[in-house]
């Protein structure tokens, strides 16, 4: 099983900065893919960015040049540096993560973290 936390959520004006973090612990053989989805009241889940373990990323078209997915695989950590942010990105942000628990040839199984909350007010 795997166990994501979440940190670094908060309250900021619009064109501010917040860095989010997102650790995994648990009993696992490895961790494929990592991400961040928000969901905002009223709306879907969406995707915000994600990365593999061999760092390659990808990003919602609305984040684009905004936001920057990093992660230390050493410390099974997921982290995404939010700049020039916008009332529009105030959202839960949940953490995501897949992983293989026994083996490498295992199915993989996918984790949810319990989010925090981004306002950014105008």
């Amino acid at each position: 099983q795997v166990q994501l936390v979440e940190s670094g959520g908060g309250l900021v004006q619009a064109g501010g900065s917040l860095r989010l973090s997102c650790a995994a612990s648990g009993n696992f053989f490895s961790i494929n893919v990592m991400g961040w989805y928000r969901q905002a009241p009223g709306k879907q889940r969406e995707l915000v960015a994600r990365i593999s373990s061999g760092g390659s990323s990808n990003y919602a078209d609305s984040v684009k040049g905004r936001f920057t997915i990093s992660r230390d695989n050493a410390k099974n950590t997921v982290y995404l540096q939010m700049n020039s942010l916008k009332p529009e990105d105030t959202a839960v942000y949940y953490c995501n993560c897949n992983a293989r628990i026994r083996d490498l040839v295992g199915p993989l199984y996918d984790y949810w973290g319990q989010g925090t909350q981004v306002t950014v007010s105008s």
